[in-house]
Formats: C-alpha cells, structure tokens, sequence
C-alpha cells in the first residue's frame, strides 16, 4: 500500500463515536459457519461499520460488522444487526446471479454469535480507480446484473461510490456492499402504499450512476457525453444533493474539527484511510485529478 499523505500522518485517530466498534476492534479470530477464520487485514473502520479480511484454511472472506457504538445514550446495537440482516438477505436472494459474492451464514467469536456480522466470499481483484479502463464487456455484464436485481425488486442504491464496483481479477465486474439496498419484496415494506414508486426511483437512480460510470471509464460505451449528463439527471437526485451536499459539507468540518481529518476533511487525510482511499492514493496524482 502506498505512503499516506504528509498531512495524514498529523490527524488524530477517530474518537470511539466515530467508529463502529468504539474504542474495540474486529475479533482476531472467528468461527463462519463452523469454520474457523484468523484475522488477516483490515480494510476499514468507519462510522458504520468494521470491514476485514479473514482467511480460513481453505479460503478467505471479507468479514464486517456493523454498528454497535452508542451515539450518547442512544443504543446502536439494533442498527448494527438490521444492517447485517439486510446485507446477508440481499445477497442470499441474488445467490444465483454471477457478479456477486456468495454469502456467508452465522459469524461467531468465543463461541458468541455476532448479530451485527455479515460475512461473505472474498473476491480477488480491486475497487474500480480513477482513470481506469475496463474491458468491453464490463459495463454491459454490470448493466445486466442491476437489471436482474431491478426485476426481482431490489435497487442496489449506493452505486454512486465507484469502491463499490471492484474489478475481478478476471476482468468481470463485481457489486459489494449490500448495507443499505432497498428490498422493495421485503414482509416489512411490501404492504407501504406507494413502496414500488419508490423502487422504480431507485432503480432509476441505479442506472443513472451506472451511466456516470461509463462515461468517465468507457466513454466510447456511453450514449452522451459527460457535458449532457445534467440533462437526464433525475429530479429526485438534484432535490436529494440540495440536502446531502450541505451534510456532506458539516460532516467534514465536524471531522476536521475534532482532528480526523485535516485540510477540507478529504478521507485521504485520515490516519487509517478505508483500503479504497488508500488505492486511490497510490496513483500517480494526474489519475487522481481525473477522479
């Protein structure tokens, strides 16, 4: 992995309110589906959740665990394991599909089951970086797999983070991350007047970012150029940016005011960057720019 930035190595570690887990960390050692697994990198400690790579005798996974940090007197727990639930279903009702990882069951450690775990297979290849030029066939394969997601009543909903996509090593695409996905199918939302409206926003809004995808990295893929790209913006994305523009904005000053983050608050100014953040800063700064 590449050097941080100078201006990281002067930032503060996140307080135990900024992280998952608090003041712990991922177990060192855990048992998936009766199978023992040592820790062997992690790969991000956020606000939502601890992300980690565990390999077992035969294989690795990536293992996270969401949410159980207490935000004051507020407890979290029950977000860590609704988080964990909605990720593990998604992806067991997509196991079918290819370009997508097959899921694991029950995470334990000293024998306690982890509500708030969600394991899956780990796939080799890397989050899609700035600059990169995929083959022919990756976009059309990714564009095939949301709209077989789309049919089945899920809309993947965080496909505007380009570390969500990664590049298998065999070239193909790859969706992660099912934390915050919407299951339009699910006993809970299914009944909700007006909940399949809200899916076909959604998806909608899948693929719009999936275009913005292949514009920046398979331009000669893409209907329009990125000029026109505000034209077919849907107007549910521009009122939502009103709002998560201005909380992007406080959210970085909040970090950069209690030492997180130093500079405008860029992720790249943390002491322990997410494994993404961290590629992207092993690039040659032209690529970066181009970001």
């Amino acid at each position: 992995m590449a050097t941080l930035p100078l201006h990281a190595k002067k930032s503060k570690p996140r307080p135990p309110i900024f992280r998952a887990l608090g003041a712990s960390e991922p177990p060192p050692e855990i048992d998936v589906d009766g199978q023992p697994y040592c820790l062997l990198e992690l790969l991000k400690h956020d606000s939502w959740a601890a992300t980690a790579i565990y390999r077992g005798l035969n294989k690795s996974i990536i293992c996270k665990f969401n949410r159980v940090q207490p935000i004051g007197f507020i407890d979290m727990k029950w977000l860590g394991k609704r988080l964990a639930d909605r990720e593990r279903k998604a992806l067991e009702r997509l196991a079918d599909l290819p370009n997508l990882p097959r899921p694991c069951r029950e995470v334990r450690a000293n024998g306690r089951l982890l509500p708030n775990a969600a394991a899956r297979e780990f796939l080799n290849g890397h989050p899609l970086t700035s600059g990169e030029v995929v083959n022919s066939g990756f976009f059309p394969s990714l564009k095939t797999l949301l709209a077989a997601m789309h049919h089945r009543g899920l809309a993947y909903v965080d496909l505007h983070k380009r570390e969500n996509i990664i590049v298998g090593d065999d070239g193909r695409p790859y969706l992660i991350d099912f934390q915050i996905c919407f299951d339009a199918t699910n006993p809970r939302l299914r009944w909700i007047p007006g909940v399949r409206t809200l899916l076909s926003y959604l998806c909608r809004s899948d693929d719009y970012h999936l275009l913005k995808h292949v514009i920046k990295h398979r331009p000669d893929q893409a209907a329009i150029a990125e000029r026109e790209l505000d034209a077919v913006r849907p107007w549910w994305i521009r009122a939502h940016r009103v709002v998560a523009k201005p909380f992007r904005q406080l959210r970085r000053k909040l970090l950069v005011k209690t030492g997180v983050r130093t500079g405008i608050g860029m992720a790249s100014s943390e002491q322990f960057a997410e494994d993404a953040v961290r590629r992207e800063m092993a690039l040659p700064a032209k690529a970066r720019q181009a970001a």
